[in-house]
C-alpha cells in the first residue's frame, strides 16, 4: 500500500520520552488539555487488531474510564500493531496518554508519525518517524511528552507499535487506555474552547464505550492487511 506523510514539520526525532504516572484524584489539570472531543472516533482505523474496533474502543473511553480493565486492544498474528487516529482539526500535540499492562505483553517501541495516511507495516518500517518512545509496564496511566516542535500542524496520527517487552516471546501486545494532550484548532484556524467532563455522560455521547454502538461501524478490522 501507498503511504504519504503531510510535511507540516522540518524534522523528526528518535528520542525516547520518559514516562509518568498520572494522579488520580487530580481531576482537573489532567482534563485542561486532553484532546477526546476533537478525535474523529468513526474514522479510526486499526491494523492486527484480534478484535474489529477494539483500537477504536481504547480511543473512545472517557477519562474516568481510563483504569477499565476492558475494552483492551490485542495483537493478532504477531506484536505489531498500527493505529490511524484522524483529528476534527488541527493539533498541537503535548503528549500521549497510555495504560498498558506491568507483563511482557505491554508495548515498548512506540513510532509516532504526524499526517501520514495510509501507512501499513511495511511504509511505518522503513519510514522515520516523526518521534519514536518508549512504553513502561505498568497498569498506571503513563504520560509521555513528546517534542512539540515536531507536532505543530497535527491532523492525524498513526501509532506504530513496533514491539513489546517480551524480547520475542511473546506474539500478544495489549492496551488498554490510549489518550492525547494538547492544543486544538478547527481546520478554518479559529480558536476552541472546549469543555471537559470528569466523569462519562451517556446521554450526550450515544456511542460511548459500554453501550450498544461502542464497537460499531468503521473501516478498521483484524489482520495485517490494509486499511
Amino acid at each position: 500500500m501507498s503511504s504519504h506523510c503531510h510535511d507540516e514539520t522540518h524534522s523528526h526525532d528518535h528520542g525516547h520520552g520518559v514516562g509518568g504516572h498520572d494522579h488520580s484524584d487530580d481531576l482537573t489539570p489532567a482534563l485542561q488539555s486532553l484532546l477526546y472531543q476533537q478525535i474523529d472516533f468513526d474514522a479510526i482505523t486499526t491494523l492486527n487488531e484480534s478484535t474489529p474496533h477494539s483500537g477504536r474502543a481504547i480511543v473512545k473511553k472517557a477519562w474516568a474510564e481510563r483504569n477499565e480493565p476492558t475494552p483492551e486492544l490485542e495483537s493478532d498474528a504477531d506484536e505489531q500493531l498500527l493505529i490511524y487516529i484522524p483529528f476534527t482539526g488541527s493539533v498541537k500535540l503535548h503528549s500521549v496518554l497510555v495504560r498498558t499492562t506491568p507483563s511482557p505483553t505491554a508495548p515498548q517501541t512506540l513510532k509516532i508519525f504526524a499526517n501520514c495516511d495510509n501507512l501499513d507495516f511495511n511504509a511505518a518500517s522503513s519510514q522515520h518517524p516523526t518521534q519514536t518512545i518508549h512504553v513502561s509496564q505498568t497498569s498506571e496511566v503513563q504520560e509521555i511528552p513528546l517534542k512539540r516542535a515536531l507536532f505543530g500542524g497535527t491532523q492525524s496520527l498513526t501509532l506504530f507499535i513496533e514491539d513489546n517487552h517480551s524480547h520475542g516471546e511473546e506474539e500478544v501486545t495489549r492496551i488498554s487506555y490510549l489518550g492525547f494532550k494538547g492544543e486544538f484548532m478547527r481546520l478554518n484556524r479559529e480558536p476552541v474552547n472546549v469543555l471537559y467532563e470528569a466523569a462519562a455522560n451517556p446521554s450526550d455521547h450515544k456511542n460511548i464505550v459500554g453501550t450498544a454502538n461502542a464497537m460499531g461501524g468503521g473501516i478498521g478490522r483484524g489482520g495485517r492487511d490494509g486499511i
